[in-house]
């Protein structure tokens, strides 16, 4: 019988490695990238990790350790990651019989059956292509379940001898012991800062620990979850990989303003915005939604100001992927929310209640719905291909002067026509990967 073989294959420091590929001045120094507004450290390259700098460390707290250290902050640059991602995930489909996309810089991949390429040199060939091709860093872990595949990865990152590669099938059960003895609970995919403790308190301080549990029992005692995990860990597969992502059951699109707004004008324009992006997303998964809230609110730290976030929902008549609909909804509930002389530091759009949406058919009595939804697919088209909020509402406005801060993010390498021109013979498209030769046939 052919052994299960899962890889999950991984960006290491996926948001400062984009920054990197693009800016090699950047390599061996302590680099962060910054959440919106330059508030939150996201991300950190190991030199920055080996200082001590935090997840979510607010940045004000690190400016003095920045000058003394030479630390590099970079804004979040969202565009030039998600493009990345898709070149990456593009390129790893190839790679195995089936792919699960599980974040922005994550996937698994099956090799089931695939042991004839011997699974440590196929998983060095997967790095060796994307480092080729995007210039970025991955590791791969492989193990029978998903669950052992991601604690593979997390082992893969402790041994610079492993090159980024730790195959847990290729281990007898002997190593496999010894590594899972020195390995915390707190590794395992699920399990994380919070369960770990409650387990610890139980002797459940290794991953060896875990696995020595009985399943059944933990169920009792925790959840069915847990249960999965364990058995999991044991190399029975609970989690069978996902070809396509479930359509969200919410959006929301929300941000923090560059500055405090007073102006219900700014706050017009700021939701427009966002309720645009929304819609965007909306049609993005076929999916129509039949209730909007819509929410603003100040700052609880503004000393000079009063702690104030409003809110309110409104049913829409007819389910609806319409930008221009639900920006009306949209702008409607903002009247009824604002208060003037309030400063506030956000405003935010979230989606409901949300349904496939089936195409209608044109007829004669179609009129006006019909050529709305030509207009919103023609938008899309044009957005798509030419770049986001080439076309947009008047309404999201031109100066923006309420957009959040973004002091030091990169250009856009790979989504403005003068970067990805500079930088056409370094990074190939996706185009370009249907045109290239697998790299499954180069084995």
């Amino acid at each position: 019988m052919t052994q299960r073989a899962i890889a999950l294959v991984d960006v290491n420091n996926f948001y400062v490695s984009c920054e990197r590929v693009f800016n090699p001045r950047l390599e061996g120094r302590p680099v962060v990238v910054l959440s919106n507004n330059d508030g939150c450290v996201i991300a950190r390259s190991n030199e920055a990790k080996a200082l001590g700098i935090r997840m979510a460390q607010p940045w004000f707290q690190l400016r003095d350790m920045a000058r003394q250290h030479d630390i590099v902050a970079h804004s979040s640059n969202y565009a030039l990651y998600a493009d990345m991602s898709n070149r990456v995930m593009s390129l790893l489909a190839d790679f195995g019989a089936n792919q699960e996309i599980y974040s922005i810089d994550e996937c698994f991949l099956d090799l089931s059956g695939m042991q004839h390429l011997n699974l440590d040199s196929h998983a060095q060939h997967i790095r060796q292509t994307v480092r080729r091709w995007t210039g970025l860093p991955i590791c791969v872990g492989i193990g029978t379940t998903k669950t052992l595949a991601k604690l593979a990865n997390q082992i893969a990152k402790q041994r610079s001898q492993w090159h980024g590669v730790c195959s847990l099938n290729a281990m007898t059960p002997a190593e496999q012991e010894s590594w899972f003895g020195r390995t915390p609970v707190s590794d395992v995919w699920g399990i994380g800062r919070r369960l770990a403790p409650r387990l610890e308190v139980l002797g459940i301080r290794t991953v060896r620990d875990l696995q020595l549990q009985d399943p059944s029992l933990l169920r009792r005692q925790f959840s069915v979850t847990l249960e999965k995990t364990v058995r999991e860990l044991n190399g029975t597969a609970c989690l069978e990989l996902e070809d396509t992502a479930e359509p969200r059951q919410q959006i929301v699109s929300s941000r923090s303003f560059g500055h405090y707004v007073t102006d219900l004008r700014q706050l017009r324009e700021a939701v427009t915005q966002y309720t645009s992006r929304a819609a965007e997303k909306l049609r993005q998964q076929g999916s129509v939604a039949g209730l909007l809230q819509i929410y603003i609110r100040t700052s609880p730290h503004d000393k000079n100001g009063t702690d104030h976030a409003p809110g309110v929902t409104i049913p829409l008549a007819e389910a609806t992927d319409d930008t221009l609909l639900l920006a009306k909804a949209a702008l409607h509930g903002l009247e009824y929310i604002y208060q003037p002389g309030l400063r506030y530091q956000k405003a935010g759009i979230v989606l409901s209640e949300l349904a496939p949406r089936t195409w209608r058919q044109a007829d004669l009595f179609a009129g006006k719905k019909f050529q709305r939804d030509k207009l919103m697919t023609t938008l899309d088209r044009i957005n798509d291909r030419m770049g986001r909020a080439t076309i947009r509402s008047a309404g999201e406005g031109i100066e923006k002067p309420w957009k959040m801060r973004a002091g030091n993010k990169s250009p856009a390498y790979t989504t403005r026509m003068e970067r990805v021109t500079a930088c056409a013979c370094l990074m190939p498209t996706r185009h370009q990967f249907s045109k290239t030769r697998s790299p499954l046939s180069a084995l």
